[in-house]
């Protein structure tokens, strides 16, 4: 009976070379894909670079702040605003110029020559019949945006300094990484005013610990 049990014929189908390439598909799929880990870079505060001297340089001559800080890209956007206000004072300041010199022609009742460098919009004026009311008040708007422009470009020196000293503290003084890690500890703390009544002096808690590496 032993023997006979040992021989059992076997009945299954016999295998195929299509199902020897399934199982190996198979066995591809089944194999888990795990993407390699990269560790992250880790900077670390940089003691050496002086804010000090970053805002000396952008006092002295804008943008420089920022190039010291490595700041390359925020270099045209200083010289950006500061020419594009400095251009807004010439052009209030040339027009104030003019019109200035024209009411102060017809306040004293003087025709300019066609050689006078304010001759055509002497007459541009007279043509379109400008009142003296009407330039005195263009001669007012400019001044005003003349001076306000002067404020502008200050201003604008200004914000540049303090970018370059926020960007040159930030670089000496702190880390920009995310390396960060806590720790959790058991403690026994002090019993506070309020709770001297207990039978003992101090409780059970938890201390955590973050630390910035």
């Amino acid at each position: 009976m032993g023997a006979a049990w040992a021989q059992r014929p076997d009945f299954s189908a016999p295998k195929t070379r299509a199902d020897s390439v399934k199982a190996r598909q198979d066995s591809i799929k089944s194999k888990i894909f795990a993407p390699s880990i990269v560790d992250e870079k880790v900077y670390h505060p940089d003691s050496t670079h002086s804010p000090k001297k970053a805002v000396l340089h952008s006092l002295m001559v804008p943008g420089w702040g920022q190039a010291y800080n490595r700041k390359w890209w925020k270099v045209p956007i200083a010289y950006g605003g500061l020419g594009l206000i400095g251009w807004m004072y010439a052009f209030n300041q040339e027009n104030y110029s003019q019109n200035l010199t024209i009411a102060q022609y017809r306040k004293r009742g003087y025709v300019p020559n066609p050689n006078d460098a304010e001759y055509q919009l002497y007459q541009q004026y007279a043509q379109y019949g400008y009142s003296d009311a009407t330039i005195n008040e263009a001669v007012r708007g400019y001044r005003r945006y003349r001076d306000l422009s002067v404020l502008l470009f200050v201003g604008m020196w200004g914000i540049q300094v303090i970018d370059a000293y926020i960007d040159a503290k930030f670089i000496h003084s702190y880390s920009m990484d995310n390396n960060l890690s806590f720790k959790v500890s058991p403690q026994l703390l002090t019993q506070p005013m309020y709770a001297y009544g207990f039978a003992s002096a101090y409780v059970p808690g938890l201390k955590v610990t973050f630390t910035l590496k």
